[in-house]
């Protein structure tokens, strides 16, 4: 293949290599898939419906649930279609969508993270004036900035992803479509165009992985000056459930990408791009869930009518 106008479709990575195999990893992507459904449909549903939950930690959360859903919706059908019917093909177009969407939804992700953060700093640090600095008119518009500040993102890295010309075949090492796979097929000269991609995405997530341990540096610092034993327990468990999910995001990322050679191998290389892309939106819901009173009341009181 000579170039990317030669290119209509790609080659994911299988699964499994046997039908019994195949079968069974259908089965657990959608038993993962409609965990993840269920939990934040659910959390999305008890946050609208609950008027003591208008609150902006819990308006940031129904944000977080619905990237959650656009994130596991992007990668997952396509892979139990791949595993049910036994194929690998993915169109250049659908290849293109699935890079955009999961940048998009992924990007989102983190910037909900970070402003969630915030919300636990100003909530612990700044009570007195939590009120005005995170009014509704501010809550609205940082999440219109998540939101925004993503798509613009996911935008550029995937035209200009799409635009390198691809001379090294068509088969990607990976069960969905992402910008590293795309780059090894590259016969671009431009090898500091490449970088770039790759240097803009590490320097976002970078950016937002200092704010959020800078954050959690002075709430620690702020907790630890409570003088009552309650207090402490009370502002640790507000924040609980917040740092177990970027600890859960953060962490499979981070072994994902930034994984030694030496210790990578094609299986392990699939497990660990299963864990970072599937697992954190099924579980993010568990987590706050299971840590957040308000949310376990407001879901038990929807579900018994």
């Amino acid at each position: 293949m000579s170039n990317s106008s030669s290119i209509r479709h790609f080659l994911l990575l299988a699964l499994a290599d046997t039908r019994q195999l195949q079968l069974l990893h259908f089965c657990l992507l959608l038993a993962i898939s409609l965990a993840a459904l269920l939990g934040n449909g659910l959390i999305i549903s008890a946050v609208a419906c609950s008027h003591h939950l208008h609150t902006p930690m819990f308006f940031f959360l129904l944000n977080l649930a619905l990237s959650d859903l656009g994130s596991i919706c992007t990668t997952v059908p396509k892979a139990m279609h791949n595993s049910l019917w036994d194929t690998r093909n993915i169109s250049y177009t659908g290849c293109a969508a699935q890079v955009f969407l999961f940048l998009f939804f992924i990007g989102t992700e983190l910037s909900l993270l970070t402003i969630m953060c915030y919300d636990c700093y100003v909530s612990i640090c700044k009570p007195l004036h939590y009120r005005t600095l995170l009014c509704s008119r501010a809550c609205a518009h940082m999440a219109a900035a998540a939101w925004a500040s993503a798509f613009l993102n996911a935008l550029l890295l995937t035209a200009n992803t799409f635009s390198l010309p691809l001379c090294h075949g068509n088969a990607l090492g990976q069960f969905f479509c992402e910008i590293p796979q795309i780059l090894m097929l590259s016969c671009s000269h431009s090898k500091l165009r490449e970088l770039g991609l790759i240097v803009v995405g590490a320097c976002l997530a970078f950016g937002c992985f200092v704010f959020i341990v800078f954050s959690y540096v002075q709430i620690f610092r702020a907790v630890l000056r409570i003088p009552s034993e309650q207090g402490q327990h009370k502002a640790f468990s507000t924040c609980l459930p917040h740092l177990a999910v970027v600890s859960l995001f953060v962490s499979t990322a981070a072994f994902a990408y930034l994984k030694p050679p030496f210790i990578s191998s094609p299986s392990l290389d699939l497990a660990v791009s299963v864990l970072y892309s599937v697992v954190p939106p099924a579980l993010n819901s568990l987590i706050y869930s299971l840590r957040n009173q308000e949310l376990k009341d407001a879901l038990r009181k929807m579900m018994t009518g």
